[in-house]
């Protein structure tokens, strides 16, 4: 069915209160769900509000968590997001990020204690579109050998950067470290469709196109040893200036029951000025010069922010199950 960008936020927002989740954490996350939607990342989006709901309900989740923050030194702070859900608490950690940025040219902020962060391309946009670059890094629960290895240790452990630029969109990557986001298994199982190999094994290690298995199993690291060596690389960072827990510690988010997770996220803000701010916009719109004159080449983001704004304009195609899935959790209060 074809859904408004109001509709998607309100039927979100209706299914994580109906959780019981507290009306502020659920509406700034039904925002995200909302924009990953008008995306085209379903994986990110409504698909994760009965996910949500199962984990509230489960405990996995502080239902009126309060954020604190501990200052440290002069660019660097550590936000605890106490068990909540991770969208307030990243939120508030970029607008931290840009202001510590803004007054000292770097601001470095640590999350923990947190949960499913959803498209971390959406915090690094916010932070380039007020004119800083910013990187995020977070670790999600065991889902990806270590080379050599045959048993989960790291999650897909995604990575997102963003890059002002003299147009109204910033440049945006984002990007999961296994061969695709572990999402992208769960909205294939919720609809029943098979997902093509090459993208998970089975818990024994062999190649599926079951998601359900998949979702059992490993996720292939994106590039083979190299994907698995940087998801450890930002395993190592997040745990470790976070204090979060690593992923083979975090139970899985597919599982409506499990720990809490808390999981860590990591976001880095750059005042662009440092050899002038006219000098940094001149040789990203050099380099973007010459990205455009190859026809084949689409910018980073571009894709997602067209079919953003169309979807502002005319709705998006949401799944009919995914829709009367939360209908039927808000209806129930998710007690069946």
């Amino acid at each position: 069915m074809n859904l408004s960008y109001p509709e998607i936020l309100a039927l979100a927002n209706s299914g994580l209160k109906a959780a019981g989740i507290n009306s502020k954490a659920a509406y700034e996350t039904a925002q995200f769900l909302a924009l990953a939607e008008l995306d085209g990342l379903a994986s990110h989006g409504l698909a994760r509000v009965s996910q949500y709901a199962a984990h509230a309900k489960n405990g996995r989740i502080e239902l009126d968590p309060k954020l604190r923050v501990r200052p440290f030194k002069t660019a660097a702070a550590l936000v605890d997001a106490s068990d909540g859900l991770a969208s307030p608490a990243l939120r508030f950690a970029t607008d931290l990020s840009v202001n510590l940025a803004s007054k000292n040219g770097l601001g470095l902020v640590a999350v923990t204690n947190s949960h499913h962060f959803g498209v971390a391309g959406h915090y690094v946009e916010a932070a380039a579109r007020a004119g800083y670059a910013s990187l995020l890094f977070g670790n999600t629960p065991a889902a990806m050998p270590m080379v050599g290895g045959t048993k989960a240790i790291f999650g897909t452990n995604p990575l997102a950067a963003a890059f002002p630029t003299a147009s109204s969109d910033p440049l945006v990557i984002d990007m999961s470290l296994s061969a695709v986001a572990r999402g992208k298994l769960l909205v294939a199982a919720k609809n029943g469709q098979a997902i093509p190999e090459g993208w998970a094994l089975t818990a024994d290690g062999k190649p599926t196109t079951d998601p359900q298995e998949g979702l059992k199993g490993l996720m292939l690291p994106l590039g083979g040893d190299k994907g698995a060596l940087l998801a450890l690389i930002v395993e190592l960072l997040v745990v470790g200036l976070s204090g979060s827990r690593f992923s083979y510690e975090a139970d899985s988010f597919f599982d409506p029951q499990g720990n809490r997770p808390r999981i860590g996220q990591l976001i880095l803000t750059m005042d662009t000025g440092l050899a002038g701010k006219s000098v940094f916009a001149s040789r990203i719109q050099d380099f973007i010069n010459v990205l455009s004159a190859d026809a084949g080449i689409r910018l980073p983001g571009q894709r997602r922010f067209q079919q953003r704004a169309a979807g502002f304009k005319g709705g998006v195609t949401v799944s009919d199950v995914v829709v009367e899935e939360i209908q039927t959790g808000i209806r129930q209060s998710w007690t069946e």
